[in-house]
C-alpha cells in the first residue's frame, strides 16, 4: 500500500471574503500526499478544504480524523463510507488517490481542457462589501469580458444591493450579461418572497439559497411561486445516501442545484446528485468552494469531463495572496490549463 501524509497550509485572502455568514481573512487547507515514497517518488496530491461555519467537518478533531484515515490507508484498511461526516477529507483523499494512479501528474481527467486547447466558461464572482466596492468589482468583471456575474447578496442593505443590480441591467440586458445571485440563506423567511418579487424586474438567471437550509416546506413554496428560479446550495450539505438526496429534491423541487465536491464528499458522491437531478429534470452547475489551486485543478478537470458547455463557478484561485502556483489561468471569462505550465511547491 502507498505511504500517505499531510501538511496544513494557510491561505490569505487579498481582500476580506464577506458573505452573509461573516467575513474571512484567511482559510486553512490540509494538503494530502499519497505515494510509494513521499520524499523521492511522484506523489498524488489532494486538498481537504473545509469552510469555517459551513462545512460539516469544520469541527475539533479534524486533524485527528485525517491522521487516522491516512494511517488506515497505509495499512489497506480504508473505507470511504467512514468519511460521511468528513466530506472534505473524502474529497481530498479521492483526489490524491486519483492523482497517484495517474503517476502524480496532476492530470486526473485527460481531455481537451488538460491538453490546453479548450477552456471552461466561469462566472465572475462579486463579493459583498460597501456599494462602491461592489460596483468596482462589477465594473472590473465586465471590462474583463465576463458574460455572467454572480453577486453575493444579503449582508448589506437590500435596497443598496438592488441598486447595484439595477445599474448592471440599465447598461446590459440579459442577452449580454447573465446575473446570478447568491443569498447564502440570508433572506428573512417572512420577507423572502417580497425580496424575490423586487428582484424579478431585472431578469435574474437564478438565486442560490434565498433562505437558510432546513425549512423544506417554505423552500418548496418559494420554488413553486418565485418569479426567479431558485438553486439549492447549503441545503445539499449533509445528505449522503441516494435516498436522502432523492427525497430532498422531490420535496423541495428546486430549479437548480449547485454542486461543490469539496462540501458534498468528493466526485463520486457529487455524481449521485447529478444522476438524480437528471432523472427529475433539475438543472445544475459546478462550483469550487474556496480551495487552493490544488483543489480547483481537480474540480475543473472533472467539470470539463461532465459538461463544459455551461457556465460554472471556478474562479476562486485569484482571491488569495499565496495561492499555490499552477498551470491554471484565465483568458477573459474562461479558465484554461497550460499543459506546459509548472506547479509550485
Amino acid at each position: 500500500m502507498p505511504d500517505a501524509g499531510f501538511r496544513k497550509y494557510t491561505l490569505y485572502f487579498k481582500s476580506p471574503a464577506v458573505t452573509s455568514r461573516g467575513s474571512l481573512l484567511q482559510k486553512d487547507s490540509w494538503i494530502i500526499r499519497v505515494g510509494d515514497d513521499l520524499v523521492s517518488s511522484p506523489c498524488g496530491i489532494g486538498e481537504c478544504s473545509p469552510i469555517p461555519g459551513l462545512s460539516i467537518d469544520d469541527q475539533s478533531g479534524f486533524e485527528i480524523k485525517l491522521t487516522g484515515t491516512l494511517n488506515r490507508l497505509k495499512h489497506g484498511q480504508i473505507d470511504m463510507d467512514e468519511l460521511n461526516d468528513y466530506p472534505s477529507i473524502r474529497f481530498g483523499l479521492e483526489t490524491a488517490l486519483k492523482d497517484y494512479s495517474s503517476g502524480g501528474s496532476r492530470v486526473l481527467f485527460p481531455s481537451g481542457f488538460t491538453g490546453g486547447g479548450e477552456g471552461i466558461r466561469i462566472n465572475g464572482l462579486i463579493w459583498m462589501g460597501d456599494i462602491d466596492f461592489m460596483k468596482k468589482q462589477v465594473r472590473e468583471k465586465l471590462e474583463a469580458g465576463y458574460r455572467c456575474i454572480k453577486i453575493k447578496v444579503g449582508a448589506v442593505d437590500f435596497d443598496e444591493e438592488l441598486q447595484i443590480i439595477r445599474s448592471v441591467r440599465e447598461k446590459h440586458n440579459e442577452n449580454i450579461v447573465q446575473i446570478r445571485l447568491d443569498a447564502n440563506g440570508a433572506f428573512p423567511p417572512d420577507k423572502a418572497m417580497a425580496f424575490l418579487e423586487k428582484l424579478s424586474p431585472y431578469n435574474i438567471h437564478s438565486i442560490e439559497q434565498p433562505i437558510a437550509a432546513g425549512n423544506y416546506a417554505l423552500m418548496n413554496e418559494l420554488c413553486r411561486n418565485s418569479p426567479i428560479p431558485i438553486a439549492l446550495d447549503e441545503e445539499l450539505i449533509g445528505n449522503f445516501s441516494i435516498e436522502e438526496k432523492r427525497q430532498l429534491l422531490n420535496e423541495i423541487k428546486p430549479h437548480y442545484i449547485i454542486l461543490k465536491p469539496g462540501l458534498l464528499g468528493g466526485f463520486s458522491r457529487t455524481e449521485e446528485w447529478m444522476d438524480i437531478a437528471g432523472q427529475l429534470g433539475t438543472g445544475w452547475w459546478i462550483t469550487s468552494a474556496l480551495e487552493s489551486n490544488i483543489g480547483l485543478n481537480a474540480i475543473a478537470q472533472w467539470t470539463y469531463k461532465h459538461d463544459h458547455t455551461k457556465i460554472h463557478g471556478l474562479g476562486t484561485g485569484q482571491i488569495y495572496e499565496n495561492n499555490i502556483k499552477s498551470p491554471l489561468y484565465l483568458r477573459g471569462d474562461e479558465l484554461f490549463y497550460d499543459p506546459h505550465g509548472e506547479w509550485g511547491e
